[in-house]
């Protein structure tokens, strides 16, 4: 499961072995400038949608790239049964690959809270 560390104004989003074969990356470093909107969702499974380059167990896991064809391109690592972070970016500011990031973890509720106090923090 990726673990996400909020420091300043990054946040730190780092895959493990496993989701580092699907999503093609060990990390994503994201500015809390690029990000427009953040929600804790208890259905992470449900938002990554579009054509996909990733892995799915069907109402288990999607870990991969969502949206290569038209869509919001989303960067996804979620599992059935715990609730997650959507992270809405604003494309360019965020490095120019992807408009959303999903991601599932047992601590997503203190996870979305810091990243929307740092945001107020940094207006």
């Amino acid at each position: 499961m990726a673990s996400v560390v909020v420091t300043n104004d990054v946040i730190d989003i780092r895959f493990t072995g496993w989701e580092r074969l699907w999503t093609g990356r060990d990390q994503l470093v994201l500015r809390l400038a690029a990000v427009r909107r953040v929600d804790l969702v208890n259905d992470p499974l449900r938002l990554a949608r579009g054509a996909r380059r990733g892995y799915v167990v069907s109402g288990f896991t999607k870990i991969g790239v969502w949206g290569l064809f038209g869509g919001p391109r989303q960067l996804v690592a979620v599992r059935r049964a715990e609730s997650g972070v959507h992270l809405v970016l604003d494309r360019p500011a965020g490095g120019g690959e992807f408009d959303e990031v999903v991601l599932s973890s047992p601590t997503a509720p203190g996870i979305v809270a810091t990243i929307k106090r740092s945001m107020a923090a940094h207006q």
